[in-house]
C-alpha cells in the first residue's frame, strides 16, 4: 500500500538509499518524503549492532568490519521493500562505493541512492548542536575521509543544502519526479 499522496506527488514507488555523512539531514529528508509520499521508512542507525553504538558513542571510528553486518541488515531490508514493489525509504551514510555495492546486491540493483552534500563547516556546526544522538562531531573528521561521493555511473540524485528542511524535502521530490516520473496504465512514462 501506497500513501495518500503518492498519486499527487507523481513519482513511481521507488527504494531510497538517503546517504551521506552524519549531521548532513538524512532523518530529516527521509521523514519529510515518507510523510508526504507514504513509503514505508527505516533509520537506518537503528539497524547497527550495539557494539558499533558503543565504539561511536566512544568516539571511536568504525571499521568496514564493524560496517559489515549493519550493511547486511540495511541489505535485508531494502531486499524485502524491492519484493514489494511498493516503495521505502532508508537512511545509510553509505560512504564507500564498495558499501553501496553490497546495498545493491542480488536484486537490489534498482535502488535510488539520494546524496546530501552538504559543505563541511555546515556539517560540524549541526554536529555540535545536536543532542541525544550517539555520534560525537569527533569521528567527523574520519567520516569524511571515508566518504567516497557517488559518481554519475551510479545514477545518484544529488541534492544541496536548502535554507529549510522545506526546501530539502522540495528539491529532492523535484529531482526525483524528473528522473523517475509516475508510469501511467500501460506502463510508460
Amino acid at each position: 500500500m501506497t500513501g495518500p499522496g503518492l498519486q499527487d506527488q507523481g513519482i513511481r514507488p521507488l527504494v531510497l538509499v538517503v546517504m551521506g555523512v552524519s549531521g548532513c539531514g538524512k532523518t530529516t529528508l527521509a521523514e519529510g518524503l515518507h510523510n508526504l509520499l507514504g513509503w514505508p521508512y527505516q533509520e537506518g542507525d537503528l539497524l547497527h549492532p550495539r557494539a558499533n553504538v558503543q565504539k561511536m558513542a566512544a568516539g571511536i571510528p568504525l571499521t568496514d568490519a564493524d560496517r559489515t553486518p549493519w550493511l547486511e541488515a540495511c541489505h535485508t531490508w531494502l531486499l524485502e521493500r524491492v519484493k514489494s514493489g511498493q516503495g521505502g525509504i532508508l537512511t545509510c551514510s553509505a560512504l564507500k562505493r564498495s558499501y553501496r555495492d553490497l546495498l545493491r546486491a542480488d536484486g537490489a540493483a534498482d535502488i535510488v541512492f539520494v546524496y546530501l552534500e552538504i559543505p563541511e563547516s555546515t556539517l560540524y556546526d549541526r554536529l555540535r548542536r545536536r543532542r541525544g544522538h550517539y555520534m560525537p562531531a569527533s569521528l567527523l573528521p574520519s567520516q569524511l575521509a571515508t566518504l567516497e561521493p557517488p559518481t554519475a555511473d551510479e545514477h545518484p540524485v544529488v541534492v544541496h543544502l536548502e535554507a529549510t528542511p522545506a526546501e530539502l524535502i522540495a528539491e529532492t521530490l523535484g529531482l526525483l519526479k524528473q528522473k523517475f516520473p509516475e508510469r501511467n496504465a500501460a506502463g510508460r512514462e
